[in-house]
C-alpha cells in the first residue's frame, strides 16, 4: 500500500487550523411570540426542526432579502436564520462604542444569550453547539448588524436621535452582532445549561 503524505502538495500553500473544543452557558433566553422581530426573556426554549414555535424567524423556509442580491427579492429559500446567538460581552461593547449604558438582547431580537465563549460571533460557519440537556445547533454565518436593529437600539436605549443611532449601530457591532443558526438535533433549552462548542477544522481558501 503506498503512503499517502499528510498534506498533498497541491494544499500545501493553505494554512489549516486544528478543530477544538470550547465551553460555555446559556445566560438568557428570548422568543419573538409577535409579528415583530423583538423578544421577550423566558426561562425555557423549546426548539423544533423549524426553529422556536411561534418565534417571528421560524419555518423551515424564509424569504430572501438584501442579504441575499443574487435572488430577486422574497424568494423562498432555506431558512438557515432561525436562531440569533449572541454574547453579553461583546453586547457590552458595541453599547461602550455608542456611548449607551447596555444594549439588551432583546432589543436586537436575540434568542440565545452564551456566557464564556470568547469572541463568540467570530465562531465560524458550520460550528456545533451541543446542549447539554440534548439540543444541537448549527452556526450558519456570522449576523451583519443593520439599520433596523440600530433604530430599535436607539429607540429603547432613548436616543435623542433615532437615525443617527439606527446608523451608528451598524458600525459599531461590526462582527460583534453574534450569530445565526439553525437547529440540528430538537429539544428544550434552559436557562444557566451548559453548551459544549465544537469549531471545526479551518482553513482560508487561497488557490494560486
Amino acid at each position: 500500500m503506498l503512503d499517502l503524505p499528510t498534506v498533498p502538495a497541491r494544499d500545501a500553500q493553505f494554512d489549516i487550523v486544528p478543530a477544538r473544543k470550547l465551553t460555555g452557558r446559556i445566560a438568557g433566553l428570548y422568543v419573538a411570540a409577535t409579528d415583530h422581530f423583538e423578544t421577550a426573556a423566558v426561562d425555557v426554549l423549546p426548539l423544533e426542526f423549524d426553529g422556536i414555535p411561534g418565534d417571528f424567524h421560524a419555518g423551515p423556509t424564509r424569504r430572501s432579502g438584501s442579504r441575499e442580491p443574487w435572488y430577486p427579492r422574497g424568494t423562498e429559500m432555506r431558512n438557515e436564520r432561525q436562531l440569533s446567538i449572541v454574547a453579553p460581552d461583546e453586547l457590552a461593547l458595541v453599547a461602550e462604542r455608542m456611548g449607551l449604558t447596555e444594549i439588551r438582547p432583546e432589543w436586537i431580537g436575540a434568542n440565545l444569550s452564551l456566557e464564556g465563549i470568547p469572541h463568540l460571533s467570530m465562531l465560524p460557519s458550520g460550528t456545533l453547539l451541543f446542549f447539554k440537556g440534548g439540543v444541537t445547533v448549527k452556526v450558519d454565518a456570522q449576523n451583519g448588524p443593520c439599520r433596523y436593529a440600530g433604530k430599535q437600539v436607539a429607540m429603547r436605549a432613548g436616543m435623542a436621535d433615532e437615525e443617527a443611532g439606527s446608523l451608528l449601530f451598524p458600525k459599531a457591532a461590526k462582527r460583534l452582532r453574534g450569530l445565526v443558526a439553525w437547529v440540528e438535533k430538537p429539544g428544550t433549552l434552559t436557562m444557566d445549561e451548559e453548551v459544549s462548542v465544537r469549531v471545526p477544522e479551518q482553513w482560508i481558501y487561497k488557490p494560486a
